[in-house]
């Protein structure tokens, strides 16, 4: 289902996704210091990982924020166009790396008997991710649909993603301390990949054909 909508609610819209790329710049920035920092002081494979998964959430930011600032700021169509196939493509491979990096920090804790230790200003920052994530997820996908931006879409994806990792992280440390199963974050970490799998072909799906089109590939969310 196409939405049309008029150019000052686009430009509004824009400049809202510009508001809303500025506070994940932001957090990622926060979110991966911390992070790298408590899962280098606890050994922990999983924390750090998703210290790393901040920063390659920051960089698919950073790209959403220049896109959007491009079309709030109503430079040419061209511009924008050009804007958005690049940032597509940047999200397209970010969601990817997503995909490599928790196979390869999976694999690595399978064959080491990896079990991570708790990290408190760890737990912490992920606590928060849990929590304000989906929300910044659910704002792109409603500016994506008003914008019909694939890019953002694909952004929106990445916000899950850092959310469903500190979910992960979470419930994983809490099955190690309860039961003992060093194994339990590894396991969560893989089938996590059946969301993500998924999300990264869209992504590339919709960047090839350098239009506008969902990273999960809703129909109703085309521009």
């Amino acid at each position: 289902m196409n939405l049309v909508v008029s150019a000052p609610a686009a430009q509004r819209a824009a400049w809202s996704g510009v508001r809303v790329e500025i506070i994940t710049v932001v957090w990622m920035l926060i979110e991966g210091a911390v992070a790298i920092g408590a899962g280098l002081a606890a050994h922990s494979l999983l924390l750090t990982a998703f210290g790393l998964d901040s920063g390659i959430e920051l960089v698919a930011g950073g790209i959403l924020l220049w896109r959007l600032r491009q079309q709030a700021q109503q430079r040419a169509l061209e511009q924008v166009a050009l804007a958005e196939r690049r940032a597509a493509w940047v999200v397209a491979i970010t969601l990817t790396l997503l995909c490599g990096y928790i196979s390869a920090s999976a694999a690595l804790s399978v064959l080491t008997r990896h079990v991570p230790e708790i990290s408190l200003p760890g737990l912490g920052i992920a606590a928060l991710a849990v929590v304000g994530m989906p929300l910044l997820a659910w704002r792109k996908r409603q500016l994506a649909r008003t914008l019909g931006s694939a890019a953002l879409r694909g952004d929106a994806a990445c916000s899950l993603t850092c959310a469903a990792m500190a979910a992960t992280l979470f419930l994983g440390l809490a099955l190690t301390a309860r039961f003992h199963w060093w194994w339990a974050d590894s396991l969560m970490s893989l089938a996590f990949l059946g969301f993500l799998v998924p999300e990264a072909r869209a992504a590339w799906d919709g960047a090839r054909q350098g239009r506008a089109a969902c990273a999960c590939g809703a129909d109703d969310c085309d521009g």
